[in-house]
């Protein structure tokens, strides 16, 4: 796999190169409300700009249907990124249409131009590889004939898209540093890991980790679960969830996994009290539904778990502190409402606090830290891949990732 020491080596002044990256961020009306994966994109950027690349950044943002809408435009990504850059961003009005051949020609040595979201072209996410392809190759003609193409958006490139992966097959290729250093780290998970590995699964549905339980059962050491997916394994355990979130067309499923970990030795640790209320939280809301904690076996009718509770905090911890090795995926509650984040923020300063290899998966789990204010940089890694670290983690291929080994 060739990387972008690489083609920076090969070098790039007067180049045009086409970099994918993950910039699918948070939005509140315009408002980006978590700039985590724009900042990641800029080391990248930078490298090739401060080396005279003529850079063309593709990304998405949401999902759109297939055609243009302005409420997933990029427009606030570039403004957003160009802050960061300290450079205006051009931001072309379509994908490969006028707009975005006149935007490539403006470049000059050290610039960087934002295509708009690669999702209001239909092609992009087809099934059908004769579009895909077709759709690549007018990406590629942006680029002129010594073009080159940087793949650094781990978010996506578990997803056999244009953008992703039908390009590279047309231009020369290579990694960026973010999609290296993700599949570095993950690699470390699973050959040769440091034990004791405790792996840490909440978020909201069973069905959602599926695969990635049942891979992770015959190689990890404890498995924690905690949030929503956690009443399912309660239920299938025989407790009553009340109006917790409960899956069960899964419990089958679930009681497999606790069969099979018991045969294997492997310790699967669930909440003992949970974090109780009447009713969902309203997000913004001046008041929120009170907290009651009860006993994982006390669950009352009419209620409904949200967090887990101080004693499974306590537990957690405990059970985190001889790790060596630690994967995070997935809150431990609501932890987007104060009354609901303490599982979470205890499950995250734990791993602060570790010696261990700590390695938080992405998604909602990376938008915790931020939000609740813990140092980044108290983590060995941050994935900015959810999905794409999950189904390495399953064993399955990256299509994005393989595309680019030679």
């Amino acid at each position: 796999m060739k990387t972008l020491a690489d083609l920076l080596a090969e070098g790039v002044a007067g180049r045009r190169v086409l970099v994918r990256a993950d910039l699918n961020v948070p939005l509140d009306g315009s408002v980006i409300t978590d700039d985590g994966r724009v900042r990641a994109s800029l080391p990248t950027l930078r490298q090739l700009t401060e080396a005279g690349a003529r850079v063309l950044v593709a990304a998405h943002l949401g999902r759109p249907k297939g055609e243009p809408d302005p409420k997933f435009s990029l427009a606030p990504v570039a403004a957003r990124l160009g802050e960061l850059l300290g450079a205006e961003v051009a931001l072309a009005a379509d994908v490969t249409g006028p707009s975005a051949k006149s935007t490539v020609d403006g470049l000059t040595d050290g610039q960087v131009a934002l295509l708009e979201n690669v999702r209001f072209e239909a092609r992009e996410t087809s099934k059908d590889e004769t579009e895909r392809a077709a759709f690549a190759a007018e990406l590629a003609a942006l680029l002129g004939a010594d073009g080159a193409f940087v793949s650094d958006g781990f978010g996506v490139v578990h997803r056999k898209q244009a953008s992703v992966y039908d390009v590279a097959k047309l231009l020369p290729h290579y990694a960026g540093g973010l999609v290296l250093a993700e599949v570095e780290v993950l690699r470390k998970l699973t050959t040769d890991t440091a034990r004791p590995y405790v792996v840490v699964l909440g978020g909201s549905k069973v069905s959602d980790k599926l695969g990635v339980i049942a891979n992770l059962l015959a190689k990890v050491d404890r498995l924690l679960i905690g949030g929503g997916m956690a009443y399912t394994f309660l239920k299938a355990q025989g407790h009553e969830v009340g109006d917790s979130l409960l899956q069960e067309d899964q419990l089958d499923t679930v009681r497999g996994f606790l069969k099979e970990a018991a045969e294997r030795g492997v310790e699967l640790v669930l909440p003992v009290d949970v974090a109780t209320a009447e009713r969902f939280p309203d997000f913004g809301a001046a008041t929120q539904p009170a907290p009651v904690v009860v006993p994982v076996d006390g669950i009352p009718a009419g209620r409904m778990g949200l967090d887990i509770g101080p004693d499974t905090e306590a537990l957690f911890a405990a059970k985190l502190a001889d790790a060596q090795t630690v994967f995070w995926n997935g809150p431990m509650g609501v932890f987007e409402v104060a009354e609901y984040a303490g599982g979470t923020r205890a499950v995250a300063q734990a791993l602060v606090g570790s010696s261990a290899f700590t390695v938080v998966g992405g998604g909602d789990s990376a938008a915790a830290v931020r939000l609740l204010g813990l140092p980044e940089d108290g983590f060995s890694h941050i994935s900015t891949g959810g999905g794409a670290s999950l189904e390495f983690l399953e064993g399955k291929e990256l299509p994005g990732v393989s595309v680019l080994e030679d």
